[in-house]
């Protein structure tokens, strides 16, 4: 669960931290409070886009950091897979903003944000305000369906992929091959000519860095050979050459040796810079002789790197690399060669491997459509604790007009709400505020169905109000059961039911808006309730309804805890 949260110079928050709770926690506060900062900030944390406006005025940084505990099994291996080390139970998350770009951290250590959008995946769950209206699109159907039947969907859905993409290439691969025999022909001898051209090349690995090398010496040979010479004058060969200055301080110093320790030392120091020196003139005098430019050996080099660099800029941008596509263009030969019986294998493959998709095509609609039909069981039960009273819920299965990577279903939710009336698509019958509340039936179904332990809602209660508000609360309450719920709202009904209850609130500090955060007492926490159900004028009527809701809220919880 999301232990903890630490948020520093993000938008209106200066610094905070928040020890959420296991169970159902509750953010509420005014409109622009700064309600919805909180829950970007773990968007943010968990890999979010970074946006320059974020920072805090005058802040040189922002940084949140989020602190998870783990105990589940499944978690820890799904986050071993990811090569996350879970220490003590705790998994730790940041990202740190400077200058409008973000550092992402887990365990202290920098990870890219794609990777922390993996953890994340593992760890919790987001939905955002307007995140319902995904329902609207067949593709959200799709996944929905596939995350429930995940166990079992996924190791065939892998399969697919590969096959779909190994179909993909033969087609591909079908379709070029697929010319007459004049282009074929035409086709074989441009590249019996290129192939014939990397042959008399006669290239070799490393080739043109040894003549890149033997070109620049040759290059500044005459710099080359001036510096030698002065440098051999200068050490060996000259009036004042350094050999003879070093010979006569050792011939100095050697003949007052035996009166000092010291000078002695010295001397034998001497000794070894004059060896070492004369090393040196016999080795740079040897490399004088030996060395030759040869104008016909330059010209030589500098013919044979323009045709290695010839090839380079037509067929790749090194000697492996011309080689490689020499390779490819010797198969390419054999098969056009050797066509018919080439393009009847290629038929072959490409046919078995069709038969083989078509198959994991069928698996898998087989097992979703399974899956689809207690789905959707479950989702119609959890929309009738959301006072859908005569809804009926079902998924139709339609096929794509072509393979694709996910397989050959295009599944869509339909859904009556009314007796008599047709099952139709959400788009068409669903408000706003029933959007919302399909929702949060099929996050709570999948829920029971996940590993992911914690959960993050903002504003589920959009649109709804009365009755309806008061079943989403108990439903989140039945939610908070087994997951760790954090839920942004402004029905008093949803915050009565709270395990821990936050009020986010505004304020001027030094001249500038600040956005606090603070766990609310018992008694706090039916003042916020009062002040949620009131309004502006908060009477004691309104606050003895507040501690009235908080009561019964208590009863409901403590029945679903005991059932």
């Amino acid at each position: 669960m999301l232990q903890s949260l630490h948020v520093k110079n993000l938008a209106l928050i200066e610094e905070t931290e928040v020890d959420f709770k296991q169970g159902l926690n509750i953010l509420s506060g005014e409109t622009g409070a700064g309600k919805s900062i909180i829950i970007g900030s773990v968007s943010l944390a968990l890999g979010g886009k970074v946006q320059k406006e974020m920072l805090r005025e005058n802040a040189d940084y922002a940084l949140v950091e989020l602190i998870f505990t783990v105990t589940d099994e499944k978690q820890k291996a799904a986050l071993a897979a990811l090569d996350v080390s879970v220490e003590n139970d705790e998994v730790i998350l940041s990202r740190k903003i400077v200058n409008g770009r973000g550092t992402a951290k887990v365990n202290a250590e920098s990870v890219p944000a794609s990777k922390i959008k993996e953890i994340a995946a593992i760890l919790i769950d987001i939905h955002g305000q307007h995140e319902h209206q995904s329902l609207l699109s067949k593709k959200k159907h799709l996944e929905i369906l596939d995350d429930y039947a995940r166990e079992e969907l996924l190791p065939y859905k892998e399969k697919l992929e590969e096959s779909y993409h190994a179909y993909k290439k033969l087609s591909g691969e079908l379709k070029g091959a697929d010319v007459n025999a004049e282009e074929r022909l035409r086709e074989l001898s441009f590249l019996t000519y290129e192939i014939k051209e990397i042959l008399d090349a006669d290239l070799k690995e490393g080739e043109d860095l040894s003549l890149e090398e033997a070109y620049k010496r040759f290059s500044n040979g005459k710099k080359i050979m001036e510096a030698a010479n002065n440098a051999y004058t200068c050490t060996g060969s000259g009036a004042e050459n350094a050999s003879d200055m070093t010979g006569r301080a050792l011939r100095e110093l050697s003949g007052i040796a035996a009166y000092d320790e010291k000078i002695e030392g010295l001397a034998s120091l001497m000794t070894e810079i004059d060896s070492l020196l004369n090393d040196f003139n016999r080795e740079l005098a040897d490399y004088i002789e030996e060395t030759e430019f040869d104008d016909e050996e330059f010209y030589r080099i500098e013919k044979r790197l323009d045709e290695i660099n010839h090839l380079k800029a037509k067929y790749g941008g090194s000697i492996t690399k011309i080689l490689e596509v020499l390779e490819e263009k010797q198969q390419k030969v054999l098969k056009l060669e050797n066509y018919d019986r080439y393009f009847e294998e290629l038929k072959q493959s490409l046919e078995k491997e069709e038969t083989r998709l078509a198959k994991l095509c069928a698996k898998v609609s087989k097992i979703r459509r399974k899956y689809a039909e207690t789905l959707t069981k479950a989702v119609t039960e959890a929309l009738k604790d959301l006072n859908f009273l005569d809804v009926r819920f079902e998924m139709q299965f339609e096929e794509t007009a072509s393979y694709t990577a996910l397989g050959t279903d295009d599944p869509e939710f339909l859904i009556s709400t009314n007796p008599g009336e047709p099952l139709k698509p959400l788009g068409k019958v669903a408000s706003g505020g029933e959007l919302s509340r399909i929702m949060l039936a099929v996050k709570t179904v999948l829920a029971d169905n996940d590993a992911v332990e914690t959960l993050i809602f903002d504003e589920i209660d959009s649109g709804i109000s009365g009755r309806t508000a008061q079943m989403v609360s108990e439903k989140m309450n039945v939610l908070g059961k087994n997951h760790q719920i954090i839920c942004i709202t402004h029905l008093p009904q949803i915050a009565a039911m709270a395990d821990a209850h936050f009020l986010i609130e505004k304020s001027v500090k030094k001249s500038a808006t600040v956005s606090q955060i603070k766990e609310l007492s018992k008694e706090e926490s039916i003042e916020e309730l009062a002040r949620m159900l009131g309004g502006v004028e908060i009477t004691e009527k309104v606050k003895e309804s507040a501690r009235e809701m908080k009561e019964l809220a208590n009863e409901k919880k403590l029945r679903v805890s005991l059932s």
